[in-house]
């Protein structure tokens, strides 16, 4: 049996950071993770490749609510998801973590306040080498210390719809960015500002992710290791339930088993939930730390769309995610309820397009539509629903049941964007430069569905009453003394924006809590 100090579970956002912040106590730490490191080749910057083909997303089908296979848009990996994210490192807003009243419902608060997590999201965009400027966003919360690194520059395009939106009367700003980039020594950089960040890994290690920042540097020490292509498949507890004892890890067909004294679950929102359902016992017999009946329920994953604005201006823009707009994050003065949060993806071109092309517009081929497109992000909240959850069958297959909630503030924050692209007035076109906003059907569907789980989170929720949520204040189980999640799963509401830095400064405080614990 090989006994350590604590266990983690999924090298991602929550657990590599984790480990990184544990690595330097000289506690025996090991890493599990089911996938392996991505591998260094050209198709890393194949828009083809990742995009057409999903050369890189796992092979596994989930199944939805009526037992349809589903084909997940996740990757198992070292670093998890933040190999292929777009780095876009947002701090929630501080309202967030209070209750919020929306259209469609409620947005409970946190067990804990804005206040709380702030030292740690300094931390993690220091550790994360952010690149933003404070004072621009006008809903962001205070901050005790400023970003490190500069913002990362817009492009000329981009910076002429910046002066459009302002002449609008809006506050556009850019947006906080994880690459590792000098702009003022270009030669030096390691980010070469490519058009193959958001959606990719990157072949040249210069996105901030959680395998460059966290796992390989927490590596370096002799009491962390790392175990890959290990599949975790049970939590066994010991006879009175307590504490996690074993876990039992399949690594191509060969059973292993590990014993730690603190057992860190953080494989994604869903895998998580599902893990826990599936170590199910006979003092335990709903899933391990469930009696609650939250785990696995509350899924949410944000309401997203690609909206693509078509100009007769062309849009030569290579790295184009620096641009955001959060003016309609809390409401308008004519809709007093939360809209979200308008930003950028990575430029689309025309392999990307084919990928789930929008109905084409009179006179446009897909190449030109690529080349002429601005490519928004348009990101609300949904609602933390009871019934939008993750369930395990017989046979251990995962089951995600989701209906889409809180739409209207959504549909009206594209509304708010329509009505911003046409007072876009260019130099050689004027007004008439704009020629309208079509949704990308990104994978069929105008809205992204059910298998784009880029954002999911919500099923292992934490609070102060173990009557109503899974985890207490440092998301450790109500019901084990041993047991810790540190991934999304925690979230009770979503906000409207990226959840990835707020992983990343959590995985942080709870580091902090186990060093405690743990001295």
């Amino acid at each position: 049996m090989n006994h350590y100090d604590v266990i983690i579970i999924g090298a991602g956002a929550g657990g590599g950071t984790l480990a990184y912040k544990l690595a330097p106590s000289g506690k025996r730490i090991l890493l599990i993770e089911r996938g392996d490191y991505v591998p260094r080749e050209k198709d890393n910057w194949s828009t083809r490749a990742v995009n057409l083909e999903a050369k890189y997303n796992t092979k596994e089908a989930w199944r939805d609510v009526e037992g349809k296979e589903l084909h997940p848009h996740t990757n198992y990996f070292v670093g998890g998801n933040t190999k292929f994210y777009g780095a876009a490192l947002f701090r929630l807003r501080k309202e967030d973590f209070g209750e919020i009243r929306h259209h469609g419902g409620i947005s409970p608060a946190w067990p804990i306040s804005y206040d709380e997590l702030e030292p740690y999201y300094t931390e993690a965009e220091h550790l994360y080498q952010v690149h933003g400027n404070r004072g621009e966003d006008p809903t962001e919360p205070w901050a005790s210390a400023p970003y490190r690194y500069p913002a990362v520059s817009h492009e000329q395009r981009l910076q002429d719809l910046h002066a459009d939106f302002e002449r609008a009367g809006l506050k556009p700003f850019h947006v906080p960015l994880g690459i590792r980039i000098d702009e003022k020594n270009a030669r030096k950089s390691l980010c070469i500002r490519c058009n193959t960040c958001d959606g990719h890994p990157c072949l040249i290690g210069a996105k901030s992710d959680a395998q460059t920042i966290c796992v390989d540097p927490a590596l370096e020490h002799e009491n962390v290791s790392l175990v890959t292509n290990a599949k975790v498949m049970r939590l066994e507890t010991n006879g009175n339930a307590r504490e996690v004892s074993k876990v039992i890890v399949d690594r191509d067909g060969v059973r292993a088993e590990y014993q730690g004294d603190i057992v860190v679950v953080s494989c994604g929102a869903v895998n998580s939930a599902a893990l826990l359902l599936r170590s199910a016992n006979d003092s335990q017999p709903n899933g391990l730390a469930n009696g609650s009946d939250v785990v696995g329920r509350h899924y949410m994953g944000h309401i997203n769309s690609v909206l693509m604005a078509l100009s007769k201006c062309p849009n030569p823009t290579v790295f184009q995610k620096t641009l955001a707009i959060n003016d309609f994050y809390f409401g308008s003065r004519d809709w007093d309820y939360p809209m979200g949060h308008i930003s950028f993806v990575g430029k689309l071109d025309a392999d990307t397009l084919k990928a789930g092309a929008p109905a084409i517009a009179p006179g446009w081929t897909l190449d030109l539509m690529a080349k002429h497109s601005l490519d928004f992000w348009l990101t609300s909240e949904d609602l933390p629903d009871s019934n939008n959850r993750v369930t395990v069958d017989r046979d251990g297959q995962i089951r995600v049941s989701y209906k889409l909630n809180n739409v209207e503030g959504h549909d009206r924050l594209k509304a708010q964007l329509q009505k911003a692209m046409k007072q876009t007035n260019c130099d050689v076109h004027g007004h008439d430069c704009h020629q309208g906003l079509f949704a990308r059907n990104l994978y069929l569907g105008q809205r992204l569905p059910l298998a784009a789980v880029a954002h999911q989170n919500g099923t292992v929720r934490f609070g102060n009453d173990p009557k109503t949520s899974a985890l207490d204040r440092n998301c450790k189980a109500h019901e084990l003394d041993n047991l810790y999640v540190v991934d999304a799963s925690f979230f009770p509401s979503s906000g409207a924006v990226n959840p990835a830095l707020t992983i990343m400064a959590n995985a942080l405080r709870v580091g902090d809590h186990l060093l405690e614990r743990m001295r």
